[in-house]
């Protein structure tokens, strides 16, 4: 006969159970020894030597009432309580419980969940090291947005930065499970050594002792996982890659074993998981102290965890190959491979669809992997059904997460948008000085014709008239939240840069230098790609791009005036008048002007430099990031949008 499989932990995890199989047990041991025990004797010694006293807790807070219509009913249900023991208002616990969750505050109601398990199992410190990771004390120095520094600027191994200044960095973030895309940097250069001489400076007193604030015992580099130390939305574990530091503020777990990494990584993001720390931790806070008191079970590594949180997580990976920001971007979602040979609306219409297959597939799998752990755990249904209902609605698994809430219609826009951006983009890094008008000027061709070309480089088995054709109906539909323009000319012009600014975090790296702000007619306008837009590249905007722009205006004007076309000269004269203050602003810009004529200092200011060492005009230090170099271009008005940063 086969023998039978008996799950030991969900017998222990049961009081009544427990009680019901040991009190027999220890009548039948006394009688061995010839000592003849009642039931009532057997009971009171398994009280005594397993529970000891007991503590009673009432949740009554829901009885409170508050309205009219619902009367306040604590007292009722506390009698009830003490009579009848209603469920999930009365918890006995035993005194002996508070000893596995000492130090931490506590959820009452959840002890007696939460105490066997830490008690039966070893602590996830046996099994794990996890980290606080550096601060630098200044972020705003510091720490930079990945798009803000160029790539041969990015250091991915120890050694790169000698030479390398900025090295990629973990800093907790949004609410994520399984998958993050890290999108910071912070300055790493020679051993942090500006960072240290920031340090000295401000705490003179430590006198050279930086451990306490960049750890440099730390397994930076090293992957593992990491997580937001502060999240309303709950606790969410995140795959590290190697080549990446990690802040204090997002802590990291290193598995003592390498086949834990994924497990832990199923185990850390599971229901059971949540419960237990919102059981032991403060509303949103996950310090160190208190994951590593989580219960790890012996058999995680052997678990269907593993596989499980890879595939999750690889889905969401190979999702975010479309955005444009991220670190693992290749092309936007309208240009995957398997979608060359359809249409525009076809493809949006693949696309959703397969969003919507993703999505459903990866939270199956995170439904799976729950009761995996709840079985690994030997968590019987009754309490898996308390623990549930306690945590109440939570996050589901999202393949897109930019986009968390947006109807089918919304996630077809920001496609076609995406798109046109990508497009964007890939004229003006392509541009030999970074600067592309969008007007014929200075012998360039114009940036609404460089992205006509470029999208029939990017669809080219297409008639790239109904390309257009097709970009420009969507464009045209009225969805919330979505501005509807005639066509990708006026795109350009009224959306991209705002577009941009938030896409890009309100670090933008192209810049829509124009004559007018706001939407409408410009009169004259160019990209610009902070990169490459130094003095020289400033210089050049003025001289001839916008030189050609206000000479063309002007001849215009006086053709129009010799021909008697008087409505005609007022337009082109008014295009002049707009040129040339735009010319004078730029000026302020690059002579760096601080006040009368200017609107305000027109000079970088970059807070963390001294008077000597801050530039003479327009001379960007790319290190100091665009938050710096492009607020004297915001004062000065010359950007399309008045409020970037």
């Amino acid at each position: 006969m086969k023998p039978r499989r008996v799950n030991l932990k969900a017998i222990l995890a049961d009081q009544d159970l427990r009680r019901e199989l040991m009190v027999p047990t220890i009548q039948a041991l006394q009688a061995r020894e010839g000592i003849e025990t009642t039931r009532d004797q057997a009971e009171r010694a398994y009280y005594v030597v397993n529970e000891a006293d007991k503590v009673a807790f009432f949740d009554l807070e829901r009885f409170r009432g508050g309205k009219r219509s619902e009367p306040d009913r604590r007292e009722e249900m506390f009698v009830r309580a003490l009579i009848e023991a209603p469920e999930r208002i009365r918890f006995n616990v035993a005194k002996q419980d508070f000893r596995s969750v000492e130090g931490n505050p506590l959820t009452y109601q959840n002890i007696g969940i939460v105490a066997p398990l830490v008690k039966e199992n070893l602590s996830i410190s046996h099994a794990s090291e996890i980290q606080h990771g550096l601060s630098t004390k200044d972020d705003k120095r510091f720490v930079r947005m990945r798009w803000e520094v160029p790539d041969a600027q990015i250091g991915g191994e120890s050694s790169d930065f000698a030479t390398r200044r900025w090295g990629q960095f973990a800093k907790g973030g949004d609410f994520a499970r399984f998958y993050f895309d890290s999108y910071l940097l912070v300055e790493a250069w020679q051993d942090f050594s500006r960072i240290k001489l920031s340090l000295d400076n401000k705490y003179p007193y430590l006198k050279g002792n930086y451990s306490w604030v960049l750890h440099p015992e730390n397994n930076y580099l090293q992957e593992g996982l990491t997580y937001s130390r502060r999240s309303q939305k709950g606790f969410s574990v995140r795959y590290l890659p190697p080549s990446r530091f990690f802040s204090d503020k997002g802590p990291t777990v290193f598995p003592s074993d390498h086949h834990d990494l994924w497990p832990l990584n199923g185990f850390l993001n599971s229901s059971l998981v949540t419960f237990i720390l919102s059981s032991i931790t403060s509303f949103g806070s996950y310090e160190v102290g208190a994951v590593r008191r989580l219960p790890i079970a012996d058999r995680l590594s052997k678990s269907g965890l593993g596989p499980q949180s890879k595939t999750i997580h690889d889905a969401k990976a190979t999702w975010d190959e479309g955005n444009e920001t991220s670190t693992r971007f290749s092309n936007p979602w309208l240009l995957r491979d398997e979608l060359t040979t359809l249409a525009v609306p076809d493809r949006l219409d693949h696309l959703a669809e397969l969003e919507a297959t993703e999505e459903s597939r990866i939270q199956q799998v995170y439904a799976e992997l729950n009761d995996e752990v709840y079985k690994l755990y030997g968590i019987p249904e009754s309490t898996r059904t308390i623990i549930e209902e306690t945590l109440g609605e939570r996050p589901p698994e999202i393949l897109w997460p930019q986009m968390e809430r947006k109807t089918v219609e919304q996630k077809r826009m920001e496609h076609v948008w995406r798109l046109l951006s990508y497009v964007v983009g890939r004229v003006v890094v392509a541009d030999e000085d970074g600067v592309v008008p969008f007007m014929a000027a200075g012998g360039e061709t114009t940036l609404i014709d460089r992205v006509r070309s470029e999208l029939a480089t990017l669809f080219p088995d297409h008639d790239i008239n109904q390309v257009e054709v097709d970009i420009t109906n969507e464009l045209k539909r009225k969805i919330k939240g979505y501005r509807s323009v005639e066509s990708i000319r006026e795109w350009l012009d009224d959306i991209f840069f705002d577009y941009h600014v938030s896409l890009y975090k309100k670090r933008p790296v192209l810049w829509h230098i124009a004559s007018s702000q706001g939407r409408g007619v410009c009169a004259v306008g160019a990209l610009c790609h902070y990169h490459k837009f130094d003095c020289d590249r400033l210089a050049k905007l003025r001289g001839s791009y916008l030189r050609d722009a206000i000479g063309h205006f002007r001849r215009e004007a006086g053709l129009a005036d010799r021909e008697g076309r008087t409505e005609d000269r007022q337009e082109w004269q008014a295009k002049l008048e707009e040129a040339q203050a735009l010319d004078q602003r730029l000026q302020w810009v690059q002579e760096g002007v601080k006040g009368h004529p200017a609107p305000g200092d027109c000079r970088i200011r970059t807070p963390w430099k001294s008077e000597d060492e801050l530039p003479d005009g327009w001379q960007p230090d790319l290190d100091d990031g665009v938050a710096v170099n492009i607020l004297p271009l915001q004062t000065a008005g010359v950007l399309r949008i008045p409020k970037v940063v």
